[in-house]
C-alpha cells in the first residue's frame, strides 16, 4: 500500500477532481495549501519537498498523541497479527469491555459505555437515549454550537452554512444563546425537553462559558427533569488540561460524548458514557438488547486504538502537559495584545486556544479591514493563516464560517521549542498585517478578487 501511495501521490489532485470533491481541490490551490504532504510524525508534517510543518490542526483534533505514535502502531499491528474473532456479533468483545472499563475510571459518576464510529454517531445515540429514557421529544442546544453533520446532529448545529439546502431537519430541536441561563430555563420549563446538549467550550469560535453557565445549566436540568449531555468530542481526552473540560467547572453530566482523540487518528471510534438508569431504560429487556447499535462500532482495531491512546496519554502525562504548555502559550500570545490593534483577545483552556482579531481604530487599517469584511465576513483571518503556512510552516485554521478567530488545536505532544516557533511566527505575521500597503494586504486583495468572482 505504501508503494501504491508513492506511485500515485503525484496524481492526488487529479484523482479528487475526477472522482471526489473538486471544489476542495480548488480551495487548496487558491490559498496555496496544495503542497502534497508525504509523511507525518508526532506534531509534524512533511511535504513533497521534505519541508517540515508544525501541525496546529491535528486532523480537527484527532491526533492528540501525535501522528503515527509507535505505541499506536504496535497496538494495531498486534491486533492484525492475532487473528482475533472480530465482529462476531453473536458474542461480546473483550477489548470493548476493557476500553469501557478504562474510560469509566476517568468518569466515576457514570456507569455504562456505548461505542460508535464517530462523534456524529455519538450525538445521534444521545438523542435517541435521551428521548427513550425520558419519554420527552425536545432537545435544546446552544446557538453557534457544532455537533456534527448527520441529520440529528445537524439539527443541533446552528451554522446556516451547514444547514442550508438540507432542511427541514429533526423537529423538536430548540436553540438557546450560549451563556444565557434565563433563556435555558425558559426552554426547559415546559418539562417537554429530553436533553440539553452543550459543548463545554464551543469549538466554532472557541467560545468560553462563564463560570456560572455550566453549573447553572446542570442545576436547571435537574430541576426540570432534563438530561445534561456534555459533547466532549473535541474538548475531551485531555485537550483542555483535564480529562473532560467540564471538570474545570465541577459539573457531572448525565451523558458524556467522546470521539476524535480517542481514535489516536487511525481508526474512527466514538463513545457515549452514561448513567446506568438511562442505559437500562433503552436496553430494558432481552428482546431490546440490540435496539440501538452499529455494525462496526466495537471492532477490535477501534477498541485497540482507544486503549493505546489512553496508554500513551497516561505514560507520557499528556493531560498535564496540555495544561502546562497551553497556559504558557496563551500567556505568550496574550502579551502581544496591547501591541497590535487588530489583535483583540486570546482565550481557551489547555491546548484549545482561540486568537481573536477585530476592527482596528486607525483610519488606514480600518479602511483595509472594511474592504475585506464587505467582500466576505471573516476574510481577515486568512491574511494570518496563509502566511503562517507559507512563510512559517504552521498549519492552523479559522475557527468557523465568518469567524474572526483562529483556533489552535495541536497535538498534546508539542514541546517548549514548538511553542517558541508558534509565538515568533504569530508575532511576525501579525506585525505584517499592520503594514498598509504590504505583502499581507496584497494577499488580501487577491482573496477579495476571488470572493467577488465567486459571488458574481
Amino acid at each position: 500500500m505504501s508503494q501504491l501511495f508513492a506511485d500515485r501521490q503525484a496524481q492526488r489532485s487529479a484523482l479528487h477532481n475526477r472522482y471526489l470533491n473538486e471544489q476542495f481541490v480548488r480551495v487548496l490551490k487558491t490559498i496555496g495549501y496544495d503542497v502534497g504532504f508525504q509523511k507525518g510524525q508526532g506534531q509534524y508534517l512533511y511535504d513533497r519537498d521534505g519541508a517540515r510543518y508544525l501541525d496546529l490542526l491535528s486532523g480537527f483534533g484527532v491526533f492528540a498523541i501525535g501522528r503515527n505514535h509507535p505505541v499506536m502502531r504496535e497496538a494495531l499491528k498486534s491486533v492484525l497479527d492475532a487473528d482475533l474473532p472480530n465482529l462476531v456479533q453473536f458474542d461480546v468483545s473483550t477489548l470493548a469491555g476493557v476500553l469501557a472499563e478504562r474510560l469509566l475510571k476517568y468518569v466515576p459518576y457514570l456507569d455504562k459505555a456505548f461505542f460508535a464510529n464517530s462523534g456524529a454517531e455519538c450525538v445521534e445515540a444521545a438523542i435517541k437515549f435521551a428521548r427513550g429514557a425520558t419519554g420527552r421529544p425536545g432537545i435544546v442546544y446552544c446557538a453557534h454550537g457544532y455537533h456534527g453533520l448527520t441529520y440529528g446532529a445537524l439539527s443541533l448545529t446552528g451554522d446556516s452554512n451547514f444547514r442550508t439546502g438540507f432542511e427541514p431537519l429533526l423537529p423538536g430541536c430548540t436553540p438557546v444563546p450560549f451563556n444565557d441561563l434565563a433563556a435555558l430555563e425558559k426552554a426547559l420549563a415546559s418539562r417537554e425537553v429530553a436533553a440539553f446538549i452543550v459543548e463545554p467550550i464551543q469549538g466554532k469560535g472557541v467560545n468560553m462559558p462563564t463560570d456560572e453557565f455550566l453549573p447553572g445549566a446542570a442545576a436547571l436540568c435537574k430541576k426540570y427533569g432534563t438530561l445534561f449531555v456534555a459533547d466532549e468530542i473535541q474538548t475531551g481526552m485531555g485537550r483542555t488540561g483535564r480529562f473532560l473540560a467540564v471538570e474545570h467547572w465541577n459539573v457531572e453530566p448525565d451523558m458524556v460524548l467522546l470521539s476524535k482523540s480517542l481514535s489516536g487518528g487511525h481508526v474512527p471510534v466514538g463513545a457515549v458514557l452514561t448513567r446506568k438508569a438511562i442505559f437500562d431504560k433503552i436496553f430494558n429487556q432481552m428482546d431490546r438488547a440490540v435496539v440501538h447499535g452499529s455494525t462496526f462500532s466495537k471492532n477490535d482495531l477501534a477498541m485497540a486504538a482507544g486503549i493505546a491512546t489512553l496508554d500513551v496519554m497516561e505514560s507520557e502525562k499528556l493531560i498535564e502537559s496540555a495544561a502546562k504548555r497551553g497556559a504558557e502559550l496563551r500567556l505568550a500570545l496574550t502579551r502581544m495584545v496591547p501591541g497590535y490593534e487588530l489583535l483583540k483577545e486570546v482565550r481557551g483552556k489547555g491546548l484549545m486556544i482561540g486568537i481573536e482579531f477585530g476592527p482596528p481604530k486607525s483610519l488606514r487599517l480600518r479602511a483595509s479591514w472594511n474592504v475585506l469584511e464587505t467582500a466576505n465576513k471573516g476574510l481577515f483571518c486568512q491574511l494570518i493563516t496563509v502566511p503562517l503556512f507559507k512563510d512559517h510552516k504552521i498549519l492552523t485554521q479559522v475557527a468557523g464560517h465568518g469567524s474572526h478567530t483562529i483556533k489552535l488545536l495541536p497535538p498534546l505532544t508539542i514541546t517548549e521549542e514548538d511553542c517558541s516557533w508558534i509565538e515568533k511566527a504569530f508575532d511576525e505575521v501579525i506585525a505584517g498585517s499592520h503594514k498598509v500597503p504590504g505583502a499581507i494586504w496584497s494577499l488580501g486583495k487577491t482573496l477579495v478578487d476571488n470572493a467577488v468572482r465567486r459571488s458574481a
